[in-house]
């Protein structure tokens, strides 16, 4: 899913949107915030992705650092993602998406911004 030319690209705004601009990663990361969450707990909340979506993008997320995979030992084995720091500065950049997102929005209704 990865497109290792963008993440190898000179330009800084591209190798950004190689890293974190499909659909799902941005999704993930505001889901997780500042809590850890199960693989469960992210399937239920995010019940449009298939389980194998769900897996490849927290491994990419988790090779790029912007969330970490806590494997306890213990019977049944548990794994809780939570952010890195590196994901926790993200999370301004989505707040501000979302903002921008609300004053501009059409409302598919009406057709109408919000």
């Amino acid at each position: 899913m990865r497109d290792e030319n963008f993440c190898r690209s000179q330009c800084p705004f591209t190798r950004a949107i190689g890293t974190i601009g499909n659909k799902w990663k941005p999704i993930i990361i505001n889901v997780i915030k500042e809590r850890r969450l199960r693989f469960g707990q992210l399937d239920a909340i995010i019940p449009m992705i298939t389980r194998k979506v769900l897996t490849q993008q927290l491994k990419e997320m988790e090779e790029d650092g912007i969330i970490q995979r806590i494997a306890y030992k213990e019977l049944p084995p548990r794994v809780e993602y939570s952010l890195t720091e590196k994901g926790l500065a993200f999370l301004p950049i989505l707040e501000q998406i979302k903002e921008w997102n609300l004053k501009y929005e059409t409302d598919p209704i009406f057709g109408a911004t919000a």
